[in-house]
């Protein structure tokens, strides 16, 4: 009786499209100038990769760190990114990918700063967790 549980408990879980969560990998797509998911958790001192996937007809750019990182993106005038991993350029109907290892758990934003893509509330958080 016990085996048959288990086993429907499982093929329960299949049916559902449930599928087991890596902390070690994250998708965040952007669509209609939004984020989704808006706020992702990961481990501290683990590599995480993260997959940006633009689904929109323009251009964003995935920028992720704390209040400091951002003040100089809202006033910057960088036009694209793509040395560092926590600056990400996403052209329209492409996808990026970067790898970040958070060393200290805590809360990061990430915004688009693309003229009024953070006004029309292209934000998100990703916690790190100890």
């Amino acid at each position: 009786m016990k085996r048959w549980l288990v086993l429907a408990a499982l093929l329960g879980g299949l049916s559902s499209g449930c599928a087991p969560s890596r902390p070690d990998a994250v998708t965040i797509r952007f669509h209609y100038s939004h984020f989704e998911p808006n706020v992702v958790t990961v481990p501290a001192g683990v590599r995480v990769t993260f997959t940006l996937r633009n689904d929109d007809p323009v251009d964003h750019e995935w920028i992720v760190g704390p209040p400091a990182v951002h003040e100089v993106h809202r006033h910057g005038t960088e036009a694209f990114h793509g040395r560092i991993p926590t600056e990400v350029s996403v052209p329209a109907l492409s996808t990026r990918v970067t790898t970040i290892t958070f060393d200290t758990p805590g809360e990061f934003a990430y915004i688009c700063h693309l003229p009024r893509h953070e006004e029309y509330g292209m934000t998100g958080q990703v916690i790190v967790h100890g």
